[in-house]
């Protein structure tokens, strides 16, 4: 028995922030103090918090220690192992109340979460499956193949109202319903694969999920598989996640060594395998059909619809896809009923959803909220606010396809109903807060980048009209577009939206036409006035030392093209032809004397 336990975030964020020298060095000294026997080591996936990574949690108090680093371990070892002796310096200070907090629950960032998909993320070892079946896992696995029929399972996840959580929406039991509806070949044989890829930038809910639950979602496609009448699963994970990769095998090992996975499973005739497929990072493989090319072997690119994979996916045979959030839903669903996940959330979204909480925010990390919850609460309550006193000005919601929602909508509750109204979408879950320095343009600019050099290329619409609308957003930063330009450019967004093959193509023009719609004056101000309101977009930029300047030099040293001349404690100037517009300037004086305009 152990007296004391010292949780260790093992996520990809900590892990960069060198929490595994960190977990190193724990075993180092609790074995130079004896404590090897005393003092149980974990560790675990992410907790969320990651603005204040890594974290280390030691129970029974339940300290929640932030930013610790490898220095720091002989001193909890010493003082809150050995003396029980909280460290003050190293708990986790609430950024609203200034008030250290010893347990994690008190912190206001978890507070207002509810965390179903994430309910073991942060307290078990993940490559340990003991601690899963400890936490219930498994259990569901074992209630429907010994009480339930396979459809009695998909009416379960129907009445749940479970949602695909990948970005589309679409009804989980009702996917379910129609493979198993539909009639195999002579083989029999159906599929069922996981899409792991999450491509969006700056989304990591799924690695997390993967990293520190994986036992989650095998459970869950088990439970899919003996739904629809599948004995075999692919997991198709991108190969930048190397944690997770490295879990989710784990994972599966552990599963087919207890009888979990494989043939017969808990002798009840079922079987069912699973496989991991590594994808090379293409954010198009995040589409069903290209993601089941990809399986195949092939070039990861869609195929036209219908046939839908319901009833010809991979290989040709009928296959569902969900994606790594909605099937840690799964088991939760089965083992405390439809009605306990649909008294979450919103009338037609229910249950959770979590988010990747970016950008301008002082709590980044991940974020489960039951749906319905308003953005100001994810952004005020839960992340803390916009740093260094600046403004919100807007927030990104569904990567790449999603659209960004203005400051005056910050009210809007977080559904798929309420997010497709106002232009938006969920997405994946992707949040991307932005201040008042941002430019909508030039963000504009930035999914435009991404999503066209994503394209696979198959079909016009999306090859030719993204670099077409990357064309007139670099002529509107650039300060040579016409209102004409912007006309032409709103018009071909709508024709992608209508002609693309796939949702990649059909949804890549979203971040513009939301754009337009709540910031067209940013627009006009770019092409009519020539100038960039928000002082990012450079062609657009100019520096000018005002008379606050006291002739320090500072900025004359350090402009890295010498365009900046003036004797001591005189006022400087700066030649603009000479400019490049870096800003090094800016930043290194101390007197706030030189202005973008």
């Amino acid at each position: 028995m152990f007296r004391s336990t010292v949780l260790i975030c093992g996520g990809t964020g900590c892990h960069s922030n060198h929490s595994g020298e960190i977990y190193d060095e724990f075993v180092s000294q609790l074995a130079a103090n004896n404590l090897t026997n005393d003092v149980m080591l974990v560790k675990t996936g992410c907790f969320g918090l990651c603005a204040v990574g890594p974290v280390v949690i030691i129970y029974p108090e339940g300290a929640f220690y932030s930013t610790v680093k490898v220095e720091d371990v002989k001193e909890l070892v010493e003082e809150h192992l050995i003396k029980g002796r909280l460290v003050r310096r190293l708990l986790y200070k609430d950024h609203k109340t200034e008030e250290m907090t010893k347990a994690l629950s008190e912190t206001n960032f978890y507070k207002k979460q509810t965390r179903v998909a994430l309910r073991n993320c942060g307290v078990i070892n993940p490559e340990n499956i003991d601690e899963y079946i400890a936490y219930d896992g498994y259990q569901a696995l074992i209630k429907v193949l010994t009480e339930m029929q396979p459809q009695e399972v998909i009416d379960v996840i129907k009445a749940s109202g479970l949602r695909g959580r990948g970005g589309a929406g679409f009804p989980t039991g009702l996917k379910w319903q129609f493979c198993r509806n539909a009639k195999a070949d002579e083989t029999g044989i159906k599929y069922v694969c996981c899409n792991a890829d999450e491509g969006d930038p700056g989304a990591f809910m799924d690695r997390s999920i993967l990293e520190g639950d994986p036992h989650a979602v095998i459970e869950a496609m088990a439970i899919a598989a003996y739904a629809i009448g599948s004995c075999q699963g692919f997991i198709y994970i991108r190969a930048e996640y190397p944690i997770a990769v490295s879990r989710i095998r784990i994972a599966i090992e552990q599963a087919k060594e207890y009888g979990l996975l494989g043939k017969n499973i808990l002798g009840t005739g079922f079987d069912f395998d699973l496989e991991v497929r590594l994808g090379s990072g293409a954010f198009v493989c995040g589409e069903e059909t290209a993601l089941m090319t990809s399986i195949e072997g092939k070039r990861g690119e869609p195929r036209p619809r219908p046939p839908f994979p319901a009833n010809k996916g991979l290989f040709g045979k009928p296959t569902i896809l969900n994606n790594v959030e909605t099937y840690a839903n799964v088991a939760q669903i089965i083992l405390k009923g439809a009605d306990w996940f649909a008294s979450m959330g919103s009338e037609k979204s229910k249950g959770t959803k979590v988010f990747a909480l970016g950008g301008k925010i002082v709590n980044t990390g991940l974020v489960e909220i039951p749906m319905g919850t308003t953005l100001r609460t994810v952004i005020e309550d839960i992340g803390g606010g916009i740093p260094h006193g600046k403004k919100f000005k807007a927030a990104q919601t569904g990567g790449p396809s999603g659209g960004c929602i203005p400051a005056e909508l910050i009210d809007v509750p977080i559904d798929y109903e309420n997010l497709a109204a106002i232009g938006s979408i969920m997405g994946s879950g992707g949040l991307i807060v932005m201040d008042e320095d941002n430019c909508m343009v030039d963000i504009a600019k930035f999914f435009l980048e991404f999503t066209k050099d994503e394209s696979c290329g198959k079909c016009t619409p999306c090859r030719i009209g993204t670099t077409r609308l990357l064309e007139y957003l670099n002529k509107i930063t650039s300060g040579k577009a016409t209102l004409q330009d912007l006309d032409d450019m709103e018009k071909l967004c709508y024709y992608i939206k209508d002609n693309a093959l796939c949702g990649l193509g059909q949804t890549a023009p979203n971040p513009v036409l939301s754009t337009l719609r709540y910031f067209r004056d940013e627009y006009i101000a770019h092409i009519v006035d020539k100038k960039c309101p928000a002082g990012v977009c450079k062609a657009l930029l100019s520096f000018e030392i005002t008379d606050a300047c006291k002739g320090c030099t500072l900025c004359a040293r350090n402009c890295p093209v010498n365009a900046i001349s003036g004797a001591v404690r005189t006022k400087h100037v700066i030649d603009k032809s000479k400019c490049i517009k870096c800003g090094v300037c800016m930043d290194n004086c101390k007197f706030g004397a030189i202005v973008k305009k």
